[in-house]
C-alpha cells in the first residue's frame, strides 16, 4: 500500500487536529499559516486519503461510572485465519472491550476492557471471553492509574 506524501503543511494540521479536533478551520489556518480554503481543501484530502479517520471526544470514564480498567492477553486454541478473523469479530460484540491487538508472541490478542466494577469484569470475563470459541487462556492485568495517554502517533515537526 502506497502511503501519502505529506508535506510541512499536512503534518501541521494533523498534529493539531490530533491535539484539538474542536479547532475551528480559520484557527487551524491561522496555525499552519494559510488561508481557510485551502486549508479545508487539504483536511478534506486527508480525510479522503484516510489520513484522518474520525473525530472523537475523549469521555471522562470514571465521571460516566466506569471506574475499572483491564489489560487481558488472550491466548487461542488455534491460530488458524478463520478463528483469529473469528475471535476478531466476537470482539465487536462486546461494549466493554475498546481496543483489540493481535500480537505476535505468547499470547494472541491483547484487549483494553472498561468495566462499571471488578464484578462486571468479573462476568464478563466468565459468561463471555473464556466462554468464546477457541478461547484457551487469559491473563488479565488490573489498571491502577494512567500516567500518560496519547492520541494518534507522534507527528515530527
Amino acid at each position: 500500500m502506497a502511503r501519502i506524501k505529506l508535506d510541512d503543511i499536512d503534518r501541521r494540521i494533523i498534529k493539531t487536529l490530533q491535539d484539538d479536533g474542536r479547532i475551528t478551520n480559520v484557527k487551524l489556518a491561522e496555525g499552519v499559516g494559510i488561508s481557510a480554503p485551502p486549508c479545508l481543501r487539504r483536511v478534506r484530502a486527508l480525510e479522503k486519503a484516510n489520513v484522518i479517520r474520525g473525530y472523537h471526544a475523549e469521555l471522562n470514564a470514571e465521571e460516566l461510572g466506569f471506574g475499572v480498567t483491564v489489560f487481558a492477553q488472550v491466548g487461542l486454541d488455534s491460530q488458524a485465519e478463520a478463528d483469529l478473523n473469528a475471535f476478531e469479530a466476537k470482539v465487536q460484540d462486546w461494549p466493554m472491550v475498546r481496543e483489540c491487538h493481535m500480537l505476535a508472541g505468547d499470547a494472541d490478542f491483547f484487549l483494553k476492557v472498561v468495566a462499571k466494577d471488578w464484578d462486571a469484569y468479573q462476568t464478563f470475563l466468565t459468561q463471555e471471553l473464556t466462554a468464546a470459541p477457541h478461547v484457551a487462556h487469559v491473563k488479565s492485568a488490573l489498571g491502577i492509574r494512567t500516567a500518560k495517554k496519547l492520541p494518534g502517533v507522534p507527528i515530527e515537526d
